[in-house]
């Protein structure tokens, strides 16, 4: 009898050695984890802080507005707006800047097909991005993208931001902002495109190597289909209007009217 309660005892005192290996290395992994986040965040709110340094938001901004066939806003189909929306941020007027939850799902989705395809960028840190930061995809650039979301939507409204991410936008074709790109593209101006082409325009920036009109029409009519289901999705259109509009596009693909100068 005492022999098994040695043994027995042996064998618990053995389970609580590894508990305690176990669990200390749970508490290293987690420091670690912290402190490599805690560093990523630095490096990332110092790259934010040069960027800032180096131009301020109202110098870039007062750049890009002084372009060229700047559009404004209100010159803009509702049609598009709302189709950029859609496909690019549909949450864009509920958020600060950066959309936890469309972080977390895009960051699943990475994991779940072991790439790093989808970015869960808003609108705002897109406009970051493009006007400070390269568009290489590191973690610290991703922080910066987020700390120079956060100050522009402190300095600007969002019809603002919105105004401003639809002008600084490449569409390929070497067309930057949607002034440029359906004047390039449509050879008219854009408070003239009809339904089907601001769904088209709203699909574009996406892939320009791809989507652009000039580079492939198969591939621009898919992408336009895609950009029209998710306003399906995000009530921006019933399906009967999404259907109209696919309707509109058939009719100029068959020569009724040239889809494409």
């Amino acid at each position: 009898m005492r022999e098994k309660i040695k043994k027995g005892g042996s064998i618990t005192g053995k389970k609580r050695h590894v508990g305690r290996i176990v669990a200390w290395l749970l508490c290293v992994a987690l420091a670690a984890g912290l402190c490599a986040a805690g560093w990523v965040g630095w490096q990332g709110y110092d790259m934010y802080r040069q960027a800032l340094a180096q131009t301020s938001l109202d110098t870039t901004v007062g750049r890009i507005r002084a372009q060229e066939g700047y559009t404004r806003l209100y010159e803009l189909p509702k049609m598009y707006t709302d189709a950029v929306i859609a496909v690019e941020d549909h949450r864009f007027y509920r958020h600060g800047g950066f959309d936890a939850l469309a972080t977390v799902r895009a960051l699943y989705n990475d994991l779940r097909t072991l790439s790093f395809v989808e970015g869960g960028s808003t609108i705002t840190q897109q406009l970051g991005k493009n006007l400070y930061f390269t568009q290489e995809k590191k973690l610290t650039r991703k922080v910066a993208e987020v700390f120079m979301a956060f100050a522009f939507e402190k300095a600007y409204t969002k019809d603002e931001l919105l105004e401003l991410y639809v002008n600084s936008i490449y569409f390929g074709g070497g067309y930057t902002g949607i002034g440029a790109a359906c004047r390039g593209y449509l050879g008219k101006e854009p408070k003239d495109m009809t339904d089907a082409e601001c769904v088209l325009m709203a699909g574009i920036p996406n892939a320009p190597s791809a989507y652009a009109p000039t580079e492939s029409t198969r591939l621009a009519r898919e992408r336009q289909l895609q950009v029209l289901a998710r306003m399906v999705d995000c009530g921006y259109l019933t399906q009967d209007e999404a259907d109209a509009i696919e309707a509109e596009e058939v009719a100029a693909l068959n020569g009724e009217e040239p889809p494409f100068v």
